[in-house]
């Protein structure tokens, strides 16, 4: 029994609590210090998953691609996070419909704050953040190349912000839906860079991309500002009390707090939208170069192909012909 519940205590999520509802009772959980040790288990399980991804697949497939160092490296990258981003899709929407975020959107701020998560709630936060910490030491597994180090760890530190944020400051429910939002968008992106790296022609697949990533930043900007400017104002517990997980709801009373959030939100969004737009005119102005590129190649080798014309005529074996055929006989000088 006493290795059953250390056992527990590594795999299952911990503090759970009996909450009384018109049905009957419902068990449901918070957050402490114990899911540290849930999120070291499902980082090594995380890693496990990792080299099983990395060798029945991805390197079966280099070894018939014959692919550089670098897109080999790129490669790699995005086809674990291809594998990453499908599951949590999947998973996120399952959990937002069966929760009913979706159908409901007022029940994502309303009784806030969410203190008590759903057992599926709860565990997809745990193996969000066991994921991307597991992808630190994953950069030295991989020998990521020093060059790309800076930007994965920006990328890395970002995601777990974000959701080590929502997950401590009870906004969980937000933080769902602007997780599959975001990875919708970041699955399209890195399955059009794998078929682009088998055909280096097809790019149909950045385009339903690029669809993609305008929509989805259009309903993550629509969602913050529902939510911060509509919702958690009108929360009823507006007082500070963090013992019960209202960290910051009464801040939202002040408009000129809330405004600058908003604001903050905007030009955030702003600067994620005017990089997509920067990436977009680079990769279109070099289609339109290569194609122009093309279309003088094959100009210039039709004008070679075409026959020369001459005039007088032509040579043979090193020796002018005339146009009738005959060569042309050098007069004979009289000796005087």
């Amino acid at each position: 029994q006493v290795t059953a519940k250390t056992a527990f205590l590594f795999i299952l999520p911990q503090y759970n609590v009996s909450v009384p509802t018109a049905d009957g009772e419902l068990v449901q959980y918070h957050y402490g210090l114990k899911d540290l040790v849930t999120i070291l288990f499902y980082i090594f399980i995380a890693i496990i998953l990792h080299a099983v991804v990395q060798e029945y697949a991805l390197d079966k497939i280099n070894r018939r691609l014959h692919l550089s160092k670098v897109k080999h490296s790129k490669f790699n990258e995005s086809g674990q996070l291809v594998a990453f981003h499908l599951t949590s899709v999947i998973w996120c929407l399952y959990v937002v419909v069966t929760e009913g975020y979706i159908s409901n959107p007022r029940s994502l701020w309303e009784n806030y704050p969410h203190v008590y998560l759903p057992f599926q709630v709860k565990f997809f936060y745990l193996c969000q953040l066991a994921y991307w910490l597991h992808a630190l030491p994953e950069l030295y597994f991989q020998k990521v190349r020093k060059e790309e180090i800076p930007r994965q760890l920006r990328c890395i530190a970002l995601y777990l912000v974000h959701i080590a944020g929502a997950y401590l400051l009870n906004l969980t429910r937000l933080g769902l839906i602007l997780l599959l939002l975001q990875y919708l968008a970041e699955f399209f992106f890195h399955m059009a860079r794998l078929v682009c790296f088998t055909d280096e022609n097809n790019e149909k697949l950045f385009n339903v991309w690029a669809v993609v990533f305008v929509v989805t930043r259009l309903f993550t900007l629509t969602l913050y500002i529902l939510v911060i400017g509509f919702g958690l104002p009108r929360v009823e517990n507006q007082a500070l009390d963090p013992e019960r997980g209202n960290f910051f709801s009464f801040l939202f009373n002040n408009i000129l707090f809330r405004m600058s959030v908003l604001l903050l939100v905007c030009l955030f969004q702003a600067s994620v939208m005017w990089r997509f737009i920067h990436f977009q005119l680079r990769r279109w102005r070099e289609y339109w170069n290569e194609q122009s590129s093309r279309k003088r190649a094959a100009a210039g080798a039709k004008q070679q192909a075409k026959p020369l014309k001459r005039d007088s005529g032509y040579h043979e074996n090193g020796v002018v012909k005339a146009e009738n055929g005959t060569s042309p006989r050098t007069k004979k000088l009289k000796s005087p």
